[in-house]
């Protein structure tokens, strides 16, 4: 680990390591050292520069969720310490409502969700982000609807003039970190399968996907077999039938004791023109940003884990409609 601290041994145990000392530890002020000054961090729902917005976010959490813990499930990486590496974190998290904050008054809610954070880090510090929360599980917990949540977080953002704009494209600024991933087998795997899968040929699933596949999806739903899998991609397409599907980044692994496994980073860009997980078409040109995992098994993908922002596409179609 070229240019990491000793303490940390490879670097899904610094990926790791640093988020249970920010969050768990309490240790905020690390952000200073761990992330670069101008930093920039694409979620669904904006866009921040600096990591002292992001010390300020992180305690606007901790104060609404002050037991939150972050539990990682997997890092899937690429790269090396010299060029810098790239790592893709997916976190289950459990926290309670305690607090007063952006979801509302606290309701001493229980919640459990899913997060996934790309990473760029060289010399011991992370200076590129992409991260997605699966915001549609957290208000779905709180007992709202992802398009109720939306609508009122525009209101309380001072209406639409005023509001933070959901992440587009168009505001996105370049960071130090310009690759595509590698070129392991298994993330080319992947990557196939969901590009087959966006342009309609959903024969796929049955020739890819273990019969008795576990499926984790946006809103926190726990899926199994192939008729999950058919029905989540096909809803979330046929709601944007002529969008622009692009995969932005692409990682396979092989590592001891673990199952084969792909990152997937991918976007849909273009027209809310069609009927789906989304209702009745708008119009609305919106951005989804999404995030997968898998790993495969003996008879094909055996676990898949995917995570967008519901609440930031109806953000995106609200904004646009009234």
């Amino acid at each position: 680990m070229k240019g990491f601290d000793q303490k940390w041994k490879d670097f899904p145990n610094f990926i790791i390591g640093i988020t249970e000392e920010i969050w768990e530890n309490r240790n905020i002020a690390s952000l200073e050292r761990y992330y670069s000054k101008n930093i920039p961090v694409r979620s669904p729902g904006s866009l921040v520069i600096g990591n002292k917005d992001v010390i300020e976010a992180t305690m606007a959490t901790l104060a609404e969720f002050p037991d939150r813990k972050l539990l990682g499930e997997d890092v899937i990486w690429s790269g090396n310490p010299e060029i810098g590496m790239l790592s893709s974190h997916r976190i289950y998290t459990t926290a309670t409502h305690l607090g007063d904050g952006v979801y509302g008054n606290a309701t001493g809610k229980q919640l459990k969700y899913r997060v996934i954070a790309d990473c760029h880090a060289k010399n011991n510090q992370i200076d590129d982000e992409w991260l997605i929360r699966d915001q549609g599980a957290i208000v779905i917990q709180l007992g709202f609807r992802p398009k109720d949540y939306a609508r009122s977080l525009i209101e309380r953002e001072g209406g639409s003039e005023n509001c933070i704009m959901p992440f587009s494209p168009r505001m996105d600024v370049t960071g130090p970190y310009t690759g595509k991933g590698n070129d392991n087998e298994w993330g080319k795997k992947y990557a196939d399968t969901i590009q087959r899968l966006m342009e309609s040929n959903f024969s796929v699933v049955p020739k890819e996907y273990d019969r008795a596949c576990q499926l984790e999806y946006p809103n926190g739903q726990s899926k199994t077999s192939h008729r999950s899998v058919d029905e989540f991609w096909m809803s979330l397409r046929s709601s944007f039938p002529s969008a622009e599907f692009s995969i932005e980044h692409r990682i396979g692994r092989e590592d001891p004791l673990m199952s084969p496994r792909a990152a997937i980073r991918f976007s849909l860009q273009g027209k809310h023109d069609g009927w789906g997980r989304f209702g009745k078409p708008s119009g609305a040109t919106v951005y989804v940003m999404g995030i997968a995992h898998v790993e495969f098994g003996p008879w094909g993908l055996r676990r898949e884990f995917v995570v967008f922002d519901e609440t930031a596409i109806w953000k995106q179609i609200i904004l646009q409609t009234g």
